[in-house]
């Protein structure tokens, strides 16, 4: 999900609707940053009667309301760092390209350019696969993703953090009824962060498969992190689990989080050799 031409405009519609209710009463949305976070927490829970959005799944809830609450805070920055003119026809002019410049407006204010990722060579890799999907996952992403298996606290601290990341599903040819496997990397801002990703990604198979049952221990020692409003795990080395779908593999190595899921055993170490540089 990188929408972000979209959050800008319905940023900029919420930024005007804003202005011009508060006007009548003098006041500006830029000195009432109070209704701004009024309204970006009432979109991201919904009304008291809206049942069926609160009870949806969490990754569409938050698309649903991603342009409307973190467009407007995009918008009503660059208001303040760079008046009407910035935050209207020149954002317009040039757009957000990712949802990270969205959800924090700074890295597009200076421009940042993340270096891309290196990616494996997917035909030779997955030779004796079918292609199912494949696409990258942004900072929105990896935040719902965090935010489902271990809060939403520790999501907002820690998916700044992201550099990039990209996934690959397939199934076997000689097997198209197999569970689909997956190939998840992603690039984070120091080894620290990578294992606390690791971590909170091993957190989630329990919560996705029936049967999760650890076939290889660490590869390294688990430590406790411990910060100001939580604990959090960190998961450090090759790990690997045995699932009724299959092996799971998370390997952190330096900033950057390894994940196999359901694929065989010469086509993970295949990954792991390109990915690693082993």
């Amino acid at each position: 999900m990188d929408d972000s031409r979209e959050a800008v405009v319905e940023g900029q519609a919420e930024t005007v609707m804003l202005q011009y209710e508060l006007a009548p009463v003098g006041r500006s949305i830029l000195d009432s940053p109070d209704l701004v976070d009024e309204m970006e927490s009432q979109m991201s829970s919904g009304t008291d009667d809206s049942k069926v959005f609160k009870d949806g799944p969490i990754f569409l809830r938050e698309s649903l309301t991603f342009p409307y609450s973190y467009g407007l805070k995009f918008e009503v920055k660059l208001l303040e760092k760079g008046g009407k003119e910035r935050a209207f026809a020149g954002v317009l002019a040039n757009p957000p390209h990712t949802t990270r410049q969205i959800m924090q407006p700074e890295t597009y204010l200076a421009g940042e350019q993340l270096p891309p990722m290196p990616v494996v060579e997917f035909k030779h890799d997955f030779k004796d696969y079918v292609k199912f999907d494949i696409g990258a996952m942004g900072e929105f992403d990896v935040a719902v993703l965090i935010e489902q298996y271990a809060g939403k606290k520790l999501s907002e601290r820690l998916y700044p953090e992201w550099r990039g990341g990209y996934y690959y599903a397939a199934r076997p040819k000689a097997d198209t009824a197999a569970p689909l496997g997956l190939f998840y990397v992603s690039r984070w801002s120091s080894p620290e962060k990578a294992s606390e990703f690791a971590e909170i990604y091993a957190r989630s198979l329990a919560k996705r498969y029936k049967k999760v049952e650890e076939v290889a221990g660490p590869s390294k020692s688990q430590a406790a992190a411990v910060h100001p409003e939580y604990k959090v795990d960190i998961l450090q080395g090759r790990h690997a689990w045995n699932t009724e779908e299959g092996v799971v593999v998370i390997e952190e190595q330096g900033d950057t989080v390894l994940v196999s899921e359901s694929l065989d055993a010469a086509t993970t170490e295949r990954l792991e050799k390109e990915v690693f540089k082993k």
